[in-house]
Order: C-alpha cells, then structure tokens, then sequence
C-alpha cells in the first residue's frame, strides 16, 4: 500500500509540474529582460526583475479596448447562453411536448458537431444582418449552448417533483415555478455553467477573429496575436506579459470557482 501511495503521488507531481509548468514560465519570463529569456540552459528565477514589460505590452496596443470588448462580450454572452440553457432544460425536464425525445437526442448530435463546422453558415448570417465588427455580431451566434442545456437537464430531474407539484396547484404557471423553484434548487449548476461558459467566451479567439476587422473591435486573444505580429520575436518579455493579461482573469476565476465546477460537473451525472 505505501509503494502504491507512493507511485500515486509521485505520478501526481509529475502531472502537475506538466500542466503548472508553462504557467511559470509565462509568468516568470514576463518580468525577465530579453537577454535572460534567451539563455540556455534557462533562467528559472529571474535575477533582473522587469516590470516594465507590461507597461511595453500595454502601451503596445490598445489593451483598454480589448478588456473592455472582451468583458462586454463575455458577460453579455454568458448571460444570454446561461437564460437560453436555463429555459431549453426546463422544458425538456418538465414539459410535455409532441417530438421531445426527438429533439433531446437532436440535442444530444449538437453537442457532438465541432464548432468550426458553423462558422460560414454564421458568418454569412451576421454578415446579412449587418453586424460585421459589432457586439452582437460576436455575441449573438454563441448564445446556444447544447453543453449547458444538457447539464442543466440532467440536474433538473434530479429535483423532487413533488416541490413542482406543490408550485402548480399553488396556481404557479411554468416561469413562477422556474424562478420561485426550480432556479433556487439549481445554483451550484447555474454557477458551473456559468463559469464554463464565460472562460469559453472570455477565451474565444476564431470567431472574433473574422467577424470583426478593426482593431478597436477585438477582445483580448485577438490582440494577443496582433502584439505577436507587431513586437515580432524582437521583444518576448512584452508579448508574455500580453498574454499574462489573458490568462489572470480567467486564472482567478477558476481558483474562486474550482469546488461549484467540480460539484456541478459531477451533479446529476447519472440520472438519465
């Protein structure tokens, strides 16, 4: 048992040198100059700390209107896709409808279709309406969310049916119940979709990336690659530092999150 501990926590270390591994790496080259950044063997601790290159990344480029493109749409969008699945799960866990498994099965494919298969079919849409480098151009395509609809589901057949009952002989119709029941009961799995859904949205970088083409219309992965391009491979240090700027929010958010992800991923999981 104690080589079996052993193994398992050696193994653990090793995965997790893997994957905090480039995290260090971004973080610690963003304050080095350019001449420890290209030293080999590399220069884990950085003896020359340069704070400098963020205010380098950040003069850059218009950083300013990145976060605030990319907030905007992040929690636009979040909000939009959360309600979206929040009223697609009820109706699948409550309602009776002609076609319903029919469609939960159509429900289920969606989930299985790679999102890159959608992105002409939406772009030519957008471009129809007119929203090319708009907010609702970014937001507007993303509000589906098979993903959370399923979830939600699937947590929501695990609520006792009797409090439904109880909400509609009371002479609550299906939004009374929905708000007064069924969403108090559900927020561990409100806060999981949530989340999953505002890091995928606060990380997106193709459609962005072709639905808009001026420069004060990009989100932050966006102006990430635009540094890139500018700065080159002439100034590392800036361009880590750019990317710090992506990864610290979304970093946050899941170490203040972490426990409601784990809950509400594993919440419902085997209720069919």
């Amino acid at each position: 048992m104690r080589i079996a501990r052993t193994v398992q926590y050696a193994l653990l270390v090793v995965i997790g040198v893997i994957m905090v591994g480039p995290l260090y790496w971004l973080l610690s080259s963003s304050l080095k100059d350019p001449s420890q950044i290209y030293t080999w063997p590399p220069v884990w601790l950085p003896t020359n700390i340069r704070p400098g290159n963020y205010s380098d990344a950040w003069n850059a480029a218009p950083f300013a209107d990145f976060y605030l493109n990319s907030v905007i749409t992040t929690f636009a969008g979040s909000i939009l896709e959360v309600a979206n699945a929040v009223l697609t799960a009820y109706a699948f866990a409550f309602l009776r409808f002609p076609g319903k498994r029919v469609l939960f099965v159509v429900l289920l494919g969606a989930m299985m279709v790679p999102g890159h298969v959608t992105l002409l079919p939406n772009y030519l849409t957008v471009s129809e309406l007119g929203w090319i480098n708009t907010y609702q151009g970014i937001v507007i395509p993303g509000v589906a969310s098979a993903f959370g609809a399923f979830l939600l589901r699937q947590h929501m057949l695990t609520l006792p049916g009797a409090l439904i009952e109880a909400a509609r002989i009371d002479g609550a119709g299906h939004l009374r119940a929905l708000w007064s029941v069924v969403l108090p009961m559900s927020r561990p799995m409100l806060v999981t979709v949530g989340i999953v859904s505002l890091v995928s949205k606060w990380n997106d970088f193709i459609w962005p990336l072709i639905v808009t083409n001026t420069a004060s219309m990009r989100t932050l992965p966006v102006g990430l690659l635009l540094l890139k391009n500018q700065e080159g491979y002439t100034n590392w240090g800036a361009v880590m530092a750019a990317a710090m700027f992506v990864v610290a929010p979304v970093l946050i958010v899941f170490f203040l999150a972490q426990r409601h992800i784990v809950t509400g991923l594993t919440q419902g999981a085997v209720k069919g």
